[in-house]
């Protein structure tokens, strides 16, 4: 390198060189995940659900419950949860479904007659060569249809793979999941395990913090969207409030599902005013509790810039969709609070690695009382036998005069 390049161009080109190397790794192991995502998606929504059962499991076991049986009693309690409130709102809605059918024919029979007489002037037989026009592309375009059909059957094989992995690797979270844990640690190096356990604990500590929060805004945004259903005289708003309230856990798609229900059942029931304006409140509730909410609770909660939480769900969500929305929050969550730990050495005051800094002092001392060889590059020696040393000692004396 010639010398008369200045200093701060060969510090930046230094800089420079490092970065891009950084950023090829990082690509290289992104390209990677993203060809096993179908076994890694699965494994950490697992993760999700164990930190949301864990302090469940750990109540069980402090009531002296063995530790397959709190495993066990853990996942029954939620399963037993979930299938509750899953038909306490399919049922109230198939008891009220013959209303809602009868007020859809209803509200169907009124849209028809507003395009009659309405500025449209649409006619019945406009409407029903429509419908002929359409099934008849669907007929020209079968081929399509089924190959359509076949990736959704693909896609719920698919599901159903994911799923049984999640509740597997669930199962072994919350049954093994220290002894998995202390495996992990143990590959590390003997001096470095009392920071890859507390980095890794402190990791846990804000993936359940994350999870604890997101409860609390599926909640906020069901009582909201309920409670705007209630005032409007929505059927079945209490239902539609918890209908919210899980599909809240299952970013973008959730929220847009469970927001469409409610006002499809507006429509449906009060007619296209009331349908608009519950449409403003779940646009309100959902712009409320991503915009808001969210980034301030979470933020406080994972300790992140509310800006951060904002950023970090649009970048996940236009790189992978919604994986990326459900995990990019608790990941820099993670990695943020990882990165802390290690950059103030908490490890070297944590008392929950203790156990590691002493075996980590026990091994250098011992390590240290071990004899070693050494060699003297520049002096080279090597000792004679004894036995050798007398011979020649006797035979140096024989020849003297």
């Amino acid at each position: 390198m010639p010398s008369d390049i200045p200093q701060p161009l060969k510090v930046t080109a230094g800089y420079a060189w490092r970065i891009g190397v950084i950023i090829v790794v990082t690509v290289m192991i992104l390209w990677g995940l993203s060809r096993v995502a179908v076994v890694l998606i699965p494994v950490m929504i697992a993760a999700l659900l164990a930190g949301l059962l864990s302090p469940l499991k750990k109540l069980l076991v402090k009531l002296r419950f063995p530790n397959g049986l709190a495993t066990f009693g853990a996942l029954l309690i939620f399963a037993g949860l979930l299938t509750g409130v899953v038909w306490l709102v399919v049922a109230t809605m198939a008891q009220g479904a013959e209303r809602l059918w009868a007020e859809a024919i209803d509200g169907i029979n009124s849209i028809r007659t507003w395009l009659a007489t309405g500025p449209l002037k649409i006619t019945d037989t406009q409407i029903t060569d429509w419908a002929q026009e359409m099934l008849q592309r669907l007929q020209a375009n079968s081929q399509d249809v089924l190959k359509q059909a076949a990736s959704v059957g693909t896609t719920v094989t698919h599901f159903l793979t994911g799923l049984l992995l999640t509740i597997f690797a669930l199962i072994f979270f919350l049954l093994d999941g220290p002894k998995i844990w202390k495996w992990v640690v143990g590959l590390f190096p003997r001096h470095t395990r009392a920071a890859a356990d507390g980095a890794g604990r402190c990791g846990w500590a804000s993936l359940i913090s994350y999870i604890r929060v997101q409860v609390v805004v599926a909640l906020i945004d069901g009582f909201g969207i309920g409670l705007g259903a209630y005032i409007l005289n929505v059927p079945l708003a209490p239902q539609l409030g918890v209908l919210v309230f899980l599909g809240a856990f299952i970013p973008i798609v959730g929220a847009f599902l469970t927001g469409a229900v409610a006002v499809l059942i507006a429509l449906v029931a009060q007619g296209w005013v009331v349908a608009l304006i519950m449409l403003g409140v779940v646009l309100l509730v959902q712009q409320v509790e991503s915009h808001v909410l969210q980034p301030l609770i979470m933020g406080r909660a994972v300790s992140l810039h509310p800006l951060a939480v904002v950023l970090v769900v649009a970048c996940g969500t236009f790189l992978w969709g919604i994986a990326g929305a459900l995990f990019s929050v608790p990941l820099v969550a993670i990695i943020n609070s990882v990165g802390k730990y290690l950059a103030a050495k908490e490890w070297e005051r944590d008392p929950a690695v203790a156990h590691h800094r002493k075996n980590s002092r026990q091994s250098d001392v011992k390590a240290s009382h071990e004899p070693t060889d050494t060699y003297d590059e520049q002096e080279p020696r090597l000792t004679p036998r004894p036995a050798d040393t007398a011979a020649e000692r006797d035979g140096d004396e024989q020849q003297k005069p």
